[in-house]
Protein backbone atom coordinates (compact mmCIF):
# COMPACT_ATOMS: atom_id res chain seq x y z
CA UNK A 1 0.00 0.00 0.00
CA UNK A 2 1.04 3.41 -0.92
CA UNK A 3 1.69 5.58 1.76
CA UNK A 4 2.24 8.40 0.37
CA UNK A 5 1.63 12.43 -0.43
CA UNK A 6 0.37 13.64 -3.42
CA UNK A 7 -0.33 17.05 -4.02
CA UNK A 8 -4.00 17.28 -5.33
CA UNK A 9 -3.53 20.64 -6.98
CA UNK A 10 -1.14 18.78 -9.52
CA UNK A 11 -1.28 15.15 -8.56
CA UNK A 12 2.10 15.40 -8.22
CA UNK A 13 4.15 12.44 -5.96
CA UNK A 14 5.82 14.46 -3.34
CA UNK A 15 6.99 12.36 -0.20
CA UNK A 16 6.81 8.35 0.49
CA UNK A 17 6.80 6.77 3.40
CA UNK A 18 7.62 3.13 4.19
CA UNK A 19 4.80 1.11 6.05
CA UNK A 20 5.75 -0.09 9.32
CA UNK A 21 7.01 -3.97 9.58
CA UNK A 22 5.66 -6.28 12.35
CA UNK A 23 8.20 -5.56 14.30
CA UNK A 24 8.75 -2.16 14.29
CA UNK A 25 4.62 -2.30 14.83
CA UNK A 26 5.48 -4.45 17.82
CA UNK A 27 7.86 -1.95 19.42
CA UNK A 28 4.79 0.39 19.16
CA UNK A 29 2.41 -1.41 20.70
CA UNK A 30 4.68 -2.47 23.39
CA UNK A 31 5.96 0.84 23.90
CA UNK A 32 2.42 2.17 24.31
CA UNK A 33 1.40 -0.27 26.56
CA UNK A 34 4.20 0.35 28.92
CA UNK A 35 3.51 4.46 28.31
CA UNK A 36 -0.42 3.14 29.88
CA UNK A 37 1.25 1.40 32.53
CA UNK A 38 2.27 4.96 34.27
CA UNK A 39 0.31 7.39 32.29
CA UNK A 40 -3.04 5.63 33.57
CA UNK A 41 -1.70 6.92 37.34
CA UNK A 42 -1.01 10.47 36.06
CA UNK A 43 -2.50 13.52 37.82
CA UNK A 44 -5.24 15.73 35.83
CA UNK A 45 -2.90 18.75 36.58
CA UNK A 46 0.18 16.36 35.00
CA UNK A 47 -2.05 15.61 31.75
CA UNK A 48 -3.67 18.93 31.40
CA UNK A 49 -0.23 20.32 31.37
CA UNK A 50 0.89 17.71 28.09
CA UNK A 51 -2.63 19.32 26.27
CA UNK A 52 -1.55 22.93 26.79
CA UNK A 53 1.70 22.47 25.74
CA UNK A 54 0.50 20.46 22.17
CA UNK A 55 -2.23 23.62 22.05
CA UNK A 56 0.52 26.37 22.61
CA UNK A 57 3.07 24.56 20.06
CA UNK A 58 -0.11 24.20 17.36
CA UNK A 59 -0.15 28.08 17.96
CA UNK A 60 3.55 28.68 16.95
CA UNK A 61 3.50 26.47 14.22
CA UNK A 62 -0.20 27.19 12.66
CA UNK A 63 1.31 28.06 9.40
CA UNK A 64 3.49 25.41 8.39
CA UNK A 65 0.96 22.63 9.58
CA UNK A 66 -1.86 24.78 7.97
CA UNK A 67 0.36 24.56 4.72
CA UNK A 68 1.05 20.54 5.05
CA UNK A 69 -2.95 20.27 5.59
CA UNK A 70 -3.33 22.04 2.07
CA UNK A 71 -0.61 20.58 0.62
CA UNK A 72 -1.58 17.00 1.13
CA UNK A 73 -5.57 16.93 0.64
CA UNK A 74 -6.30 20.77 -1.15
CA UNK A 75 -8.18 22.47 1.57
CA UNK A 76 -7.94 26.19 0.78
CA UNK A 77 -5.26 27.91 2.86
CA UNK A 78 -7.66 30.13 4.86
CA UNK A 79 -9.67 26.66 6.42
CA UNK A 80 -6.57 25.02 7.10
CA UNK A 81 -5.40 27.46 9.21
CA UNK A 82 -9.44 27.35 10.73
CA UNK A 83 -8.87 24.11 11.59
CA UNK A 84 -5.91 24.35 13.35
CA UNK A 85 -7.60 26.89 15.23
CA UNK A 86 -10.21 24.39 16.10
CA UNK A 87 -7.91 21.47 16.86
CA UNK A 88 -5.98 24.04 19.51
CA UNK A 89 -9.41 24.61 21.08
CA UNK A 90 -10.23 20.97 21.63
CA UNK A 91 -6.95 20.21 23.37
CA UNK A 92 -7.08 23.27 25.24
CA UNK A 93 -11.12 22.42 25.88
CA UNK A 94 -10.13 19.04 27.92
CA UNK A 95 -7.28 20.20 29.23
CA UNK A 96 -9.48 22.67 31.52
CA UNK A 97 -12.89 20.70 31.53
CA UNK A 98 -11.71 16.50 31.66
CA UNK A 99 -10.88 16.71 35.58
CA UNK A 100 -14.61 18.18 36.09
CA UNK A 101 -16.14 15.45 33.87
CA UNK A 102 -14.66 12.65 35.27
CA UNK A 103 -15.09 13.36 38.86
CA UNK A 104 -16.82 10.82 40.68
CA UNK A 105 -20.37 10.36 40.30
CA UNK A 106 -22.93 9.78 43.53
CA UNK A 107 -25.47 7.19 43.35
CA UNK A 108 -28.28 7.77 45.70
CA UNK A 109 -28.79 4.42 48.12
CA UNK A 110 -30.99 4.03 51.00
CA UNK A 111 -28.21 3.05 53.11
CA UNK A 112 -24.39 3.34 53.01
CA UNK A 113 -22.61 5.15 50.15
CA UNK A 114 -22.13 4.55 46.63
CA UNK A 115 -20.14 6.09 43.40
CA UNK A 116 -18.95 5.80 40.10
CA UNK A 117 -15.50 6.14 39.32
CA UNK A 118 -14.43 6.45 35.84
CA UNK A 119 -11.30 4.87 35.26
CA UNK A 120 -9.04 4.53 31.81
CA UNK A 121 -8.99 1.24 29.80
CA UNK A 122 -5.80 1.12 28.01
CA UNK A 123 -4.43 1.83 24.26
CA UNK A 124 -7.02 3.13 21.92
CA UNK A 125 -6.69 2.66 18.12
CA UNK A 126 -7.82 5.61 15.95
CA UNK A 127 -8.74 5.24 12.71
CA UNK A 128 -8.50 8.46 10.89
CA UNK A 129 -10.10 10.61 7.87
CA UNK A 130 -8.10 12.84 5.54
CA UNK A 131 -10.86 15.73 5.32
CA UNK A 132 -9.70 16.83 8.91
CA UNK A 133 -6.41 15.44 9.53
CA UNK A 134 -5.51 17.05 12.36
CA UNK A 135 -9.07 18.13 13.99
CA UNK A 136 -10.44 14.58 13.39
CA UNK A 137 -7.37 12.98 15.34
CA UNK A 138 -7.77 15.72 18.07
CA UNK A 139 -11.61 14.90 18.91
CA UNK A 140 -10.21 11.75 19.72
CA UNK A 141 -6.73 11.84 21.31
CA UNK A 142 -7.55 15.09 23.77
CA UNK A 143 -10.36 13.03 25.75
CA UNK A 144 -8.80 10.11 25.75
CA UNK A 145 -5.25 11.15 26.92
CA UNK A 146 -6.85 13.60 29.96
CA UNK A 147 -9.00 10.10 30.71
CA UNK A 148 -5.98 8.63 31.42
CA UNK A 149 -5.49 5.79 27.98
CA UNK A 150 -3.01 6.08 25.53
CA UNK A 151 -3.41 6.74 22.15
CA UNK A 152 -2.20 4.76 18.42
CA UNK A 153 -3.45 6.10 15.36
CA UNK A 154 -3.54 5.05 11.86
CA UNK A 155 -4.03 7.62 9.42
CA UNK A 156 -5.44 8.12 6.12
CA UNK A 157 -2.33 7.16 3.77
CA UNK A 158 -2.61 10.38 2.03
CA UNK A 159 -1.86 12.13 4.50
CA UNK A 160 1.36 11.19 6.30
CA UNK A 161 3.09 13.92 6.78
CA UNK A 162 0.24 15.50 8.90
CA UNK A 163 0.46 12.28 10.67
CA UNK A 164 3.93 12.39 11.25
CA UNK A 165 3.56 16.15 12.60
CA UNK A 166 0.93 15.14 15.54
CA UNK A 167 3.52 12.88 16.78
CA UNK A 168 6.24 15.08 16.58
CA UNK A 169 3.96 17.94 18.10
CA UNK A 170 3.15 15.43 21.06
CA UNK A 171 6.82 14.45 22.19
CA UNK A 172 8.00 17.75 21.37
CA UNK A 173 5.40 19.01 24.39
CA UNK A 174 7.09 16.50 26.64
CA UNK A 175 4.91 13.41 26.13
CA UNK A 176 6.60 10.28 27.36
CA UNK A 177 7.16 8.10 24.19
CA UNK A 178 3.60 5.66 23.98
CA UNK A 179 1.38 8.21 24.81
CA UNK A 180 0.73 9.32 21.59
CA UNK A 181 1.62 6.79 18.66
CA UNK A 182 1.59 7.49 14.78
CA UNK A 183 0.99 3.75 13.06
CA UNK A 184 2.23 4.01 9.33
CA UNK A 185 -0.24 0.83 8.40
CA UNK A 186 -2.66 -0.40 5.28
CA UNK A 187 -6.05 -0.68 6.69
CA UNK A 188 -5.93 -4.54 5.98
CA UNK A 189 -4.12 -4.72 9.50
CA UNK A 190 -6.81 -3.21 11.38
CA UNK A 191 -8.76 -6.48 11.74
CA UNK A 192 -5.46 -8.58 13.29
CA UNK A 193 -4.88 -5.78 15.64
CA UNK A 194 -8.41 -5.69 17.19
CA UNK A 195 -6.98 -9.12 17.90
CA UNK A 196 -4.40 -7.76 20.79
CA UNK A 197 -5.34 -7.79 24.13
CA UNK A 198 -3.87 -5.14 24.64
CA UNK A 199 -5.58 -2.54 22.32
CA UNK A 200 -8.63 -1.79 24.38
CA UNK A 201 -10.87 0.10 22.34
CA UNK A 202 -11.29 1.22 18.63
CA UNK A 203 -12.70 4.73 17.43
CA UNK A 204 -12.84 5.12 13.27
CA UNK A 205 -13.93 8.09 11.23
CA UNK A 206 -14.46 7.24 7.84
CA UNK A 207 -16.88 5.30 5.02
CA UNK A 208 -19.46 3.38 5.72
CA UNK A 209 -17.38 0.33 4.85
CA UNK A 210 -14.36 1.16 6.72
CA UNK A 211 -16.73 1.35 9.90
CA UNK A 212 -18.30 -2.28 9.18
CA UNK A 213 -15.24 -3.95 8.38
CA UNK A 214 -14.03 -1.89 11.77
CA UNK A 215 -17.35 -2.76 14.13
CA UNK A 216 -16.93 -6.58 12.85
CA UNK A 217 -13.62 -6.92 14.12
CA UNK A 218 -14.11 -5.39 17.29
CA UNK A 219 -16.91 -7.30 17.95
CA UNK A 220 -15.52 -10.62 17.81
CA UNK A 221 -12.64 -9.47 19.81
CA UNK A 222 -15.22 -7.78 22.41
CA UNK A 223 -13.96 -4.19 22.03
CA UNK A 224 -15.76 -0.95 22.70
CA UNK A 225 -16.10 0.66 19.54
CA UNK A 226 -17.04 4.19 18.57
CA UNK A 227 -18.27 5.05 14.60
CA UNK A 228 -18.80 8.25 13.41
CA UNK A 229 -19.26 7.44 9.42
CA UNK A 230 -20.77 9.25 6.36
CA UNK A 231 -23.79 11.79 6.64
CA UNK A 232 -26.17 12.91 4.08
CA UNK A 233 -28.01 16.11 6.15
CA UNK A 234 -30.87 17.74 5.27
CA UNK A 235 -30.66 21.31 5.40
CA UNK A 236 -34.60 22.29 5.65
CA UNK A 237 -35.54 25.87 4.58
CA UNK A 238 -39.03 26.78 5.32
CA UNK A 239 -41.42 29.23 3.78
CA UNK A 240 -40.98 31.63 7.10
CA UNK A 241 -37.11 31.53 7.46
CA UNK A 242 -34.45 34.19 7.09
CA UNK A 243 -33.83 33.65 3.55
CA UNK A 244 -30.94 35.24 3.12
CA UNK A 245 -29.39 33.54 6.05
CA UNK A 246 -30.76 30.11 4.96
CA UNK A 247 -28.79 30.95 1.80
CA UNK A 248 -25.30 31.66 2.83
CA UNK A 249 -25.48 28.88 5.31
CA UNK A 250 -26.29 26.64 2.61
CA UNK A 251 -23.44 27.82 0.35
CA UNK A 252 -20.83 27.75 3.37
CA UNK A 253 -22.09 24.27 4.94
CA UNK A 254 -22.05 22.48 1.57
CA UNK A 255 -19.07 23.89 -0.23
CA UNK A 256 -16.74 24.74 2.75
CA UNK A 257 -13.75 22.19 2.52
CA UNK A 258 -14.76 21.69 -1.22
CA UNK A 259 -18.00 19.66 0.13
CA UNK A 260 -15.47 16.78 1.48
CA UNK A 261 -17.45 16.62 5.18
CA UNK A 262 -19.72 14.21 6.81
CA UNK A 263 -22.06 16.97 7.90
CA UNK A 264 -22.05 18.76 4.41
CA UNK A 265 -25.14 19.89 3.88
CA UNK A 266 -25.57 17.72 1.80
CA UNK A 267 -29.64 17.66 0.94
CA UNK A 268 -31.00 21.02 0.28
CA UNK A 269 -34.76 21.27 0.88
CA UNK A 270 -37.16 24.22 0.71
CA UNK A 271 -40.48 24.62 0.73
CA UNK A 272 -42.38 24.90 -2.35
CA UNK A 273 -43.52 28.90 -1.30
CA UNK A 274 -39.68 30.51 -1.51
CA UNK A 275 -37.91 27.52 -3.21
CA UNK A 276 -37.49 29.50 -6.45
CA UNK A 277 -35.85 32.72 -4.74
CA UNK A 278 -33.68 30.51 -3.28
CA UNK A 279 -32.38 28.67 -5.82
CA UNK A 280 -31.95 31.61 -7.80
CA UNK A 281 -29.94 33.17 -4.85
CA UNK A 282 -28.33 30.08 -4.53
CA UNK A 283 -27.21 29.37 -7.87
CA UNK A 284 -25.82 32.97 -7.19
CA UNK A 285 -23.16 32.80 -5.19
CA UNK A 286 -21.40 30.08 -7.08
CA UNK A 287 -21.35 31.76 -10.44
CA UNK A 288 -17.60 33.23 -11.04
CA UNK A 289 -15.57 31.92 -7.40
CA UNK A 290 -12.36 32.23 -8.68
CA UNK A 291 -10.16 28.44 -9.00
CA UNK A 292 -6.93 28.02 -8.23
CA UNK A 293 -4.13 26.92 -5.86
CA UNK A 294 -5.32 26.41 -2.63
CA UNK A 295 -2.39 27.86 -1.22
CA UNK A 296 -3.28 30.96 -2.54
CA UNK A 297 -5.51 32.97 -0.14
CA UNK A 298 -7.80 34.59 -2.92
CA UNK A 299 -8.92 31.22 -4.05
CA UNK A 300 -12.14 30.26 -3.22
CA UNK A 301 -12.21 26.69 -5.56
CA UNK A 302 -9.35 24.42 -4.59
CA UNK A 303 -8.67 20.37 -5.72
CA UNK A 304 -10.46 17.58 -4.00
CA UNK A 305 -8.33 15.34 -2.10
CA UNK A 306 -7.43 13.13 -4.85
CA UNK A 307 -7.93 12.31 -8.67
CA UNK A 308 -9.50 8.85 -7.27
CA UNK A 309 -12.57 11.43 -5.30
CA UNK A 310 -12.88 13.28 -8.28
CA UNK A 311 -13.69 10.97 -11.00
CA UNK A 312 -16.02 9.24 -8.08
CA UNK A 313 -18.28 12.31 -8.16
CA UNK A 314 -17.90 12.94 -11.74
CA UNK A 315 -19.33 9.22 -12.17
CA UNK A 316 -22.30 9.81 -9.27
CA UNK A 317 -23.26 13.68 -10.95
CA UNK A 318 -23.41 12.22 -14.47
CA UNK A 319 -25.37 8.27 -13.15
CA UNK A 320 -27.89 10.67 -11.80
CA UNK A 321 -27.96 13.33 -15.03
CA UNK A 322 -28.70 10.63 -16.51
CA UNK A 323 -31.72 9.03 -14.45
CA UNK A 324 -33.10 12.52 -15.64
CA UNK A 325 -31.91 15.01 -13.01
CA UNK A 326 -30.98 18.21 -14.04
CA UNK A 327 -27.70 20.58 -14.05
CA UNK A 328 -28.58 24.04 -12.60
CA UNK A 329 -24.89 24.89 -12.33
CA UNK A 330 -21.63 23.09 -12.81
CA UNK A 331 -21.59 19.12 -13.16
CA UNK A 332 -18.38 18.46 -14.79
CA UNK A 333 -14.27 18.30 -14.33
CA UNK A 334 -12.84 21.72 -14.52
CA UNK A 335 -10.13 21.17 -17.23
CA UNK A 336 -7.02 21.68 -16.03
CA UNK A 337 -4.51 19.38 -13.93
CA UNK A 338 -5.26 18.71 -10.57
CA UNK A 339 -8.11 16.96 -8.92
CA UNK A 340 -10.53 19.69 -9.24
CA UNK A 341 -14.31 19.54 -10.06
CA UNK A 342 -17.00 22.19 -10.20
CA UNK A 343 -19.30 23.53 -7.59
CA UNK A 344 -22.70 21.87 -8.77
CA UNK A 345 -26.51 22.32 -7.81
CA UNK A 346 -28.91 19.17 -9.03
CA UNK A 347 -32.10 19.58 -9.03
CA UNK A 348 -35.12 16.97 -9.96
CA UNK A 349 -33.87 14.05 -8.05
CA UNK A 350 -36.02 11.39 -7.72
CA UNK A 351 -35.85 7.57 -5.82
CA UNK A 352 -33.43 5.06 -7.65
CA UNK A 353 -31.13 8.22 -8.43
CA UNK A 354 -27.66 7.83 -6.94
CA UNK A 355 -27.58 11.11 -5.47
CA UNK A 356 -30.95 10.10 -3.61
CA UNK A 357 -29.38 7.32 -2.09
CA UNK A 358 -25.45 8.18 -2.21
CA UNK A 359 -22.83 10.29 -0.40
CA UNK A 360 -21.45 12.50 -2.72
CA UNK A 361 -18.66 13.80 -0.46
CA UNK A 362 -17.34 16.50 -2.80
CA UNK A 363 -19.13 19.80 -3.79
CA UNK A 364 -22.51 19.04 -4.98
CA UNK A 365 -25.35 20.39 -3.32
CA UNK A 366 -28.72 18.06 -4.08
CA UNK A 367 -31.94 20.67 -4.52
CA UNK A 368 -35.19 19.34 -3.33
CA UNK A 369 -38.31 21.85 -3.44
CA UNK A 370 -41.64 19.94 -1.17
CA UNK A 371 -44.77 20.96 -0.72
CA UNK A 372 -44.98 21.97 3.39
CA UNK A 373 -42.55 21.24 6.49
CA UNK A 374 -44.13 17.18 6.77
CA UNK A 375 -43.15 17.03 3.21
CA UNK A 376 -39.26 18.13 4.46
CA UNK A 377 -38.99 15.64 7.27
CA UNK A 378 -40.37 13.17 5.55
CA UNK A 379 -37.96 13.65 2.78
CA UNK A 380 -35.30 14.43 5.41
CA UNK A 381 -35.69 11.11 7.23
CA UNK A 382 -36.06 9.10 3.94
CA UNK A 383 -32.08 8.19 4.22
CA UNK A 384 -30.24 5.58 5.76
CA UNK A 385 -27.94 8.26 7.42
CA UNK A 386 -28.29 10.26 10.77
CA UNK A 387 -25.42 12.52 11.15
CA UNK A 388 -26.66 16.17 11.72
CA UNK A 389 -29.03 18.80 9.70
CA UNK A 390 -30.50 22.13 9.48
CA UNK A 391 -34.05 23.62 10.36
CA UNK A 392 -34.27 27.40 8.81
CA UNK A 393 -37.15 29.52 10.65
CA UNK A 394 -37.93 32.38 12.37
CA UNK A 395 -40.71 30.71 14.45
CA UNK A 396 -38.13 28.84 17.14
CA UNK A 397 -40.74 26.55 18.65
CA UNK A 398 -41.64 25.65 15.08
CA UNK A 399 -38.13 24.80 13.92
CA UNK A 400 -37.37 22.99 17.15
CA UNK A 401 -40.77 20.71 17.00
CA UNK A 402 -39.34 19.90 12.98
CA UNK A 403 -36.13 19.06 14.61
CA UNK A 404 -36.98 16.48 17.31
CA UNK A 405 -38.37 14.78 14.12
CA UNK A 406 -35.77 13.92 12.46
CA UNK A 407 -33.78 10.99 12.73
CA UNK A 408 -30.56 12.29 12.93
CA UNK A 409 -27.75 12.77 15.36
CA UNK A 410 -27.47 16.24 15.99
CA UNK A 411 -29.98 19.31 14.02
CA UNK A 412 -28.84 23.15 14.15
CA UNK A 413 -31.23 26.03 14.04
CA UNK A 414 -31.06 28.78 11.68
CA UNK A 415 -27.24 27.63 10.88
CA UNK A 416 -25.43 24.38 9.19
CA UNK A 417 -24.28 21.46 10.91
CA UNK A 418 -20.99 22.84 12.67
CA UNK A 419 -18.31 21.33 15.08
CA UNK A 420 -17.09 22.58 18.60
CA UNK A 421 -16.04 21.48 21.77
CA UNK A 422 -18.34 21.89 23.98
CA UNK A 423 -21.27 20.28 21.53
CA UNK A 424 -22.00 16.33 21.53
CA UNK A 425 -21.23 15.12 17.88
CA UNK A 426 -22.46 12.06 16.41
CA UNK A 427 -24.67 10.44 15.02
CA UNK A 428 -27.45 7.02 14.01
CA UNK A 429 -28.21 5.02 11.87
CA UNK A 430 -25.53 3.93 9.19
CA UNK A 431 -24.00 7.32 10.41
CA UNK A 432 -22.34 5.31 13.11
CA UNK A 433 -22.35 5.17 17.01
CA UNK A 434 -21.11 7.22 20.20
CA UNK A 435 -20.04 10.47 20.73
CA UNK A 436 -17.24 12.57 20.33
CA UNK A 437 -16.72 16.40 21.71
CA UNK A 438 -17.94 17.82 25.14
CA UNK A 439 -18.40 15.55 28.06
CA UNK A 440 -20.08 12.74 26.02
CA UNK A 441 -17.02 12.03 24.21
CA UNK A 442 -14.29 11.29 27.29
CA UNK A 443 -16.74 8.95 28.71
CA UNK A 444 -16.64 6.36 25.65
CA UNK A 445 -13.16 4.64 26.62
CA UNK A 446 -13.50 4.53 30.77
CA UNK A 447 -14.32 2.25 32.84
CA UNK A 448 -17.19 3.72 34.54
CA UNK A 449 -16.54 1.37 37.84
CA UNK A 450 -19.40 1.08 40.83
CA UNK A 451 -17.85 1.58 44.22
CA UNK A 452 -20.26 0.61 47.22
CA UNK A 453 -19.76 0.98 50.49
CA UNK A 454 -22.15 -0.64 53.08
CA UNK A 455 -22.84 0.79 56.83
Amino acid sequence: MAIETVNPYNNKSVKKFDELSEKELENKIATADKAFSSWKNSSFSERSKLLNKVASLMKEKKKELAELITLEMGKLIAQSEGEIDMCISVYEYYAENAEEFLKDKDVEVKDGKAFIRNSPIGIILGVMPWNYPFNQVARMAAPNIMAGNVIAIKHASNVPQCAKAIEDLFLEAGAPEGIYSNLFLSSKKIAKMAEDKRIAGMSLTGSEGAGSSLAEAAGKNLKKSVLELGGSDAFIVLEDADLEKAVKNAVTGRFGNMGQACTSSKRIIVVDKIADEFLKKFKEKLVGMKVGDPMDETTEVGPLSTEEAAEKIEKQVNETVKAGAKIVIGGKRIDREGAFFEPTILTDIKKGMTAYHEEIFGPVASFYRVKDENEAIELANDSSFGLGGSVFSENIERAIDVASKIDTGMVFINEHTASRPDLPFGGTKRSGYGRELSALGIEEFVNKKLIRVSE
